[in-house]
């Protein structure tokens, strides 16, 4: 199950789900990708329709550089060495969350370090950890007309991160949209956190034993294409 999926194959299934998620969708996006497994989706994103912005200065953000592509002053938010798609261009940071918190992202992608059964999200900090600040998650989760969050569906200590109530400060309250990780695929339609597809090595009985947060099982319930 989750134990025996190495962290690349989690970044990498997470990655593909959510940008096949936007692709499927055939018009044209701007999304955001914030810090972690969310920067895997710009790896898989193939379509001219689809612009990505990073909330450090930059629209039209391609793959991960690799080798001679690397161009230390093209990053992310996370800092990593990026690639430009046709017509990227950059801008300040003012001008990058104007664009945030003018409406103007029609989806964000976001790690999390817990998400409950009332969409709430707490991604920033745990208490006594090291952490700078807040950063832009919030302006993301308030600003952006979908809040899509990545991550594993445990901690490193085997804790779910989908959880009753999020005891950690929360960054945003009822706004998240989806949820993917490496073992399903949840939405937040009317109050209520339903799974949409489950991972093939997973069990729906392991899957509830690893999530303590209630849901409910959508009737069209498919498999995740890995």
């Amino acid at each position: 199950m989750s134990e025996l999926l190495t962290e690349k194959v989690v970044r990498e299934r997470i990655g593909k789900r959510i940008a096949r998620e936007f692709m499927d969708r055939n018009c044209r996006m701007f999304i955001n990708l914030g810090v972690g497994i969310p920067t895997a989706v710009a790896d898989y994103i193939i379509s001219n329709e689809i612009f990505i912005q990073a909330e450090n200065g930059m629209l039209g953000v391609g793959p991960v550089a690799t080798g001679d592509q690397v161009d230390r002053r093209l990053i992310n938010a996370g800092r990593q060495p990026v690639t430009e798609t046709p017509g990227c261009c950059y801008f300040d940071s003012a001008t990058s969350f104007g664009m945030i918190r003018g409406g103007y992202v029609d989806a964000t992608v976001i790690g999390a370090f817990e998400v409950d059964s009332e969409g709430n999200i707490a991604n920033w900090i745990i208490p006594n950890g090291k952490q700078l600040g807040v950063g832009g998650a919030m302006d993301l989760v308030s600003g952006a007309r979908q809040v899509i969050v990545g991550m594993q569906h445990t901690s490193r200590n085997g804790k779910p991160k989908l959880v009753k109530r999020c005891s950690l400060p929360i960054t945003g309250y009822a706004e998240a949209d989806m949820v993917a990780t490496e073992l399903g695929l949840f939405v937040f339609e009317n109050c209520r956190l339903i799974l949409k597809e489950i991972a093939p090595e997973v069990s729906l009985e392991a899957l509830r034993s690893l999530t303590e947060a209630e849901f409910e099982v959508s009737e069209g319930l498919k498999i995740m294409n890995v």
